[in-house]
């Protein structure tokens, strides 16, 4: 069966997507591997309408949803690689599956590598976090800590203090000068220059290589991203280079990447990524892949 679009990648851009394509009657093959990049969460805030649930519960709810449509069908395998001939896109899956479409929508997500600090990654969801607006409100203004690993954190840390009192780990990462000093005096945090040894205790208390704890409810880092899958660059997509890594270059209204026929949506294809910024960036691809399969021809 040929279909009119392939989505890689089911989380909520490669969902939202698909349902504008499917109320549109197109054909829609989903494929993907249940590996949502919020896995780590207990509950998702931010995404009105569904604030506070657990990220299983959303996207379930929304998968059924998408699959009351009939021309949509779900594959739970994964995209390993993507060709083009003459008329169609073909893509090959982990399971041995090759499926062929007119238009190829890439909502891979992206991998979150944390910095190698003892203890960080087991918290990662629970008590370590990189968006406040997700997760800062439910600290109730506790103390809060910031990992530096960019130049990119400092903005962190000028952020947090909305949500409690708030300390600045720079780790060794930045070294600061004496304007952004004075910015982060101003907004009241508290900078601490020692390494980090490790992150401990019920939360993410801080342990300095000195010895030294500092004890926080919860810890803001900035991870280094990378999309989640090989097939942009494999099939000569462009990318562009963000403040935390590389993502999809695409059109900002259509979506569609440098590559004719193909689309690219979510944190994949954004600097930055929530789930409500994911859901309406997979309405605009949508809707932008079914324009395309109207007023273009390619492949």
């Amino acid at each position: 069966m040929e279909y009119d679009v392939i989505i890689t990648g089911g989380s909520y851009a490669g969902m939202s997507a698909g349902l504008q394509l499917a109320r549109a009657r197109r054909k829609v093959l989903v494929i993907d591997a249940g590996e949502r990049r919020n896995r780590f969460a207990a509950t998702s805030h931010g995404f009105l309408g569904q604030d506070g649930r657990a990220p299983d519960d959303i996207a379930g709810d929304a998968r059924v949803q998408l699959m009351a449509y009939p021309t949509v069908d779900w594959v739970c395998d994964t995209a390993t690689q993507a060709s083009r001939d003459a008329e169609a896109f073909i893509v090959e899956t982990a399971a041995g599956m090759r499926y062929r479409s007119r238009r190829l929508l890439l909502a891979t997500g992206v991998i979150d590598d944390l910095p190698d600090v003892h203890g960080l990654t087991e918290r990662w969801g629970k008590s370590v976090f990189h968006c406040p607006y997700c997760h800062g409100y439910e600290l109730d203004q506790g103390p809060i800590g910031v990992l530096a690993t960019s130049p990119m954190s400092l903005h962190h840390a000028l952020m947090l203090p909305d949500w409690g009192p708030t300390t600045f780990f720079t780790n060794g990462v930045l070294a600061l000068d004496a304007e952004q000093q004075a910015s982060l005096d101003q907004r009241g945090a508290t900078v601490v220059t020692e390494r980090v040894a490790r992150i401990e205790g019920e939360r993410a208390d801080v342990v300095l290589a000195n010895g030294r704890v500092v004890a926080i409810d919860g810890l803001f880092v900035l991870p280094r991203t990378r999309v989640a899958s090989p097939l942009a660059a494999a099939l000569g997509c462009v990318f562009e280079e963000g403040p935390l890594g590389a993502f999809i270059q695409s059109d900002p209204m259509t979506r569609e990447t440098s590559v004719p026929g193909i689309f690219a949506c979510g944190d994949a294809a954004m600097p930055f990524g929530s789930v409500a910024l994911a859901v309406g960036d997979g309405v605009r691809a949508g809707s932008g892949v079914h324009r395309s399969l109207i007023f273009q021809t390619h492949p």
